[in-house]
């Protein structure tokens, strides 16, 4: 069974970023990445997503429709133990406390950190080499 990111974003450029960031982790196989444009697009994704993992949840707040903070709410009433991780331009002290008080693990401010989110992402992984 594959680890597995999903990443939620409604910016047509985070998949292509995200890509190139953990390219050495994406080629190594110690994980894989899925996208999502919307709340609704993530939601299907895992409902069926029946052959990995999914290992961490990143999901951008501000997004059309369905916000990320409703979809943290979702998420959390139906996986509980997945970990997410907010995304946002505003990492203002209200932003952060609504975010944690959903359920959110963190929150990472835009532009985004990829030297942290690295170390988070390797918090979250097997250290036994399974990934």
């Amino acid at each position: 069974m594959s680890a597995l990111i999903l990443v939620v974003d409604d910016e047509a450029d985070i998949e292509p970023l995200f890509k190139q960031q953990f390219r050495r982790d994406l080629k190594a196989g110690r994980f894989q990445m899925a996208f999502a444009a919307s709340g609704p697009d993530a939601l299907s994704f895992i409902e069926g997503a029946q052959d990995v993992r999914i290992i961490l949840l990143l999901s951008d707040i501000n997004m059309p429709g369905m916000s990320g903070l409703d979809l943290l709410a979702t998420v959390k009433s139906a996986r509980p133990d997945l970990p997410v991780l907010m995304i946002s331009a505003y990492s203002d002290m209200d932003t952060r406390s609504r975010a944690a008080a959903a359920g959110a693990v963190g929150l990472v401010s835009k532009p985004i950190d990829f030297e942290h989110l690295r170390r988070e992402v390797d918090a979250l992984l097997p250290h036994s080499g399974d990934a």
